[in-house]
């Protein structure tokens, strides 16, 4: 797995590193070794962030922790991170081990329990250019936790969401990845 490791108003110092490898070898078993992990490490007041977000054939898997110390924080993440795993193993399991991404995803849909989804609405948005600050003002306005919105800046579609620490991210597309 290749792994990277971040830090954000610190250095993670060596004994994270490889305790971060340690722990993330444990998740490799599930997606093999040519998976990629970033670790990103911040420190705020009196409060450690750890934050891992793991690719593999177009799934990404993403978990976020609080705590007292850096190792606890990675601790706890990277078993949020199994939890994820194990909770959609099943649906996970099939398609990671297809022959390719575009297989999977362009293959007829199999209709069985596992991977049913319940989609109970189906809305239709009307995309009008916005400025990003414009976009949480109606995200926050509407009391949605998301907005999609098409960027005046860009003309690309976007979708703004309220972060839990209270911060806005925006998702935007990206044809490399």
């Amino acid at each position: 797995m290749n792994i990277t490791i971040v830090g954000r108003k610190c250095t993670p110092r060596e004994s994270f590193k490889d305790r971060a490898a340690l722990k993330l070898h444990k998740v490799e078993k599930f997606f093999g070794p040519d998976a990629t992990a970033k670790v990103t490490a911040t420190v705020e007041k009196n409060v450690k962030i750890v934050e891992i977000t793991l690719q593999k054939g177009g799934f990404i898997f993403r978990a976020q922790e609080r705590a007292q110390d850096l190792e606890e924080a990675l601790d706890n993440c990277v078993d949020s991170l199994i939890r994820q795993i194990r909770k959609n193993k099943t649906k996970l399991e099939r398609r990671l081990r297809e022959v390719s991404f575009d297989e999977v995803f362009n293959a007829p849909d199999t209709a069985d329990e596992e991977t049913e989804y319940d989609v109970v609405r189906t809305k239709a948005v009307i995309l009008k250019p916005q400025t990003v600050d414009e976009a949480i003002l109606q995200m926050n306005m509407l009391g949605h936790e998301f907005y999609m919105f098409r960027n005046a800046e860009s003309e690309e579609i976007n979708v703004v969401y309220k972060r839990s620490d209270g911060g806005y991210s925006i998702l935007e597309p990206d044809e490399a990845g």
